[in-house]
């Protein structure tokens, strides 16, 4: 069966790249085909936070919010006893990601897009005009597109065909949902850094969640080698200390942040989502996928009205576009905070009043951080003439031990 695109993946990704094109050319409704190994809704880690960005792509998209959702209007900073609460200009929304991605499944196949469940992408060949794809055990069904969309996560058979199978060290997440039952009860959303004196490179998360749950985890940056025991251990024990009980062991995954020099498309071939890979700095995907999405639509359209399938500015384009120019700031500001003098970056972002009011905004989707640039390097400039910060942050990491 011939098909003029078809995408591999149907998380919030794949989905709105399939939504984008018919939302553009109606007439493409019934020449794509969506494709996803799992049936929805189906189980995937993940905090859950719909930012600004995330609920603007969606308007943009005619994407409704159809599940139940907790908005949450502040975020709190803490390192150990320092904590910082910020207002955010528009509430983040925490949703079960199961039920949101089934809920995105439905709104695609009301318009009539074709979405598989339980039919993975097992093999692909570009050749000639387009792409032989093979589909379900074994790839036996053998279908054919003109572009193929590689929306199909971490493990991205796309993304690795146009690394080279070179993919590097992941990113590492651990997420867990539970009752709150009483120990945690707060709309905030809570990034800890606490646990960066052990070893963490990244942040703990605590995240309200409908029915009186909540959502916890953390992220660890690649940088610095920690196993997956090491990492529990370190989610274990840094909830204990604010009074939340694991039940059972956290659910871990990993996932590529972002490299604006990274292949993400080639002949016939363009990856969005996790495949394209996600914010290096807090780990956000939900919105980075759709932003990319949207702009490998447009992409897709100019390819079929040039007939030009080599999608070279498919790259550039995203680099160029909010999305991309976002993720290769906080790529850049992950490799400080993480890589570098954790102790002298992470006092900048807790102790300058400025650096978390523009990060907050970020969040909310009310400012275009990558815009702002001659500001942040003055809070830089400013941090760096204020060397106390470091000490008061030093003083908190050595009384904590």
């Amino acid at each position: 069966m011939n098909y003029d695109v078809v995408v591999a993946g149907a998380g919030p990704a794949g989905i709105s790249c399939a939504v984008a094109l018919v939302r553009r050319d109606p007439s493409l409704r019934h020449r794509i085909l969506v494709l996803d190994r799992a049936a929805f809704p189906r189980e995937k880690p993940c905090g859950g936070g719909l930012t600004g960005h995330a609920e603007e792509a969606m308007t943009a998209l005619g994407l409704e919010l159809t599940v139940p959702s907790v908005p949450s209007p502040r975020a709190e900073v803490r390192f150990w006893d320092w904590r910082r609460e910020v207002t955010l200009g528009r509430p983040v929304r925490i949703i079960r990601r199961g039920d949101f991605d089934a809920s995105l499944v439905a709104q695609a196949r009301d318009l009539g897009i074709e979405v598989r469940e339980r039919a993975a992408l097992q093999d692909f060949r570009v050749e000639g005009d387009g792409v032989d794809i093979g589909v379900g055990e074994g790839g036996t069904e053998r279908i054919r597109a003109r572009v193929l969309v590689g929306a199909d996560g971490v493990g991205s058979r796309v993304r690795k065909h146009l690394n080279g199978e070179s993919d590097g060290t992941p990113i590492r997440l651990f997420r867990l949902e539970l009752p709150a039952k009483g120990a945690w009860r707060s709309d905030a959303m809570l990034y800890d850094f606490s646990p960066m004196t052990d070893g963490l490179r990244g942040y703990l998360w605590v995240f309200p969640v409908a029915d009186d749950w909540i959502n916890v985890g953390l992220m660890h940056d690649p940088g610095a080698p920690l196993s997956g025991g090491d990492l529990e251990a370190l989610l274990r024990r840094h909830l204990d200390r604010l009074g939340i009980t694991l039940p059972r062991a956290a659910r871990g995954w990993p996932a590529f942040g972002y490299h604006p020099s990274a292949p993400i498309g080639g002949p016939h071939l363009v990856t969005v989502g996790d495949a394209a890979g996600i914010d290096a700095l807090t780990g956000e995907g939900i919105a980075v996928g759709m932003e990319q999405a949207i702009v490998a639509a447009d992409a897709i359209l100019r390819a079929f009205d040039q007939n030009d399938f080599a999608f070279r500015g498919y790259a550039r384009a995203v680099r160029q576009a909010t999305v991309g120019r976002e993720l290769a700031l906080d790529r850049w500001l992950a490799r400080l905070l993480y890589r570098g003098g954790w102790k002298r970056w992470l006092s900048l972002v807790l102790l300058d009043e400025r650096m978390l009011e523009l990060y907050a905004a970020r969040v909310s989707g009310t400012l275009v951080l990558a815009d702002h640039k001659r500001e942040l390097v003055w809070a830089l400039l400013r941090h760096l003439g204020s060397p106390g910060r470091t000490a008061r942050l030093t003083r908190a990491s050595a009384s904590a031990s």
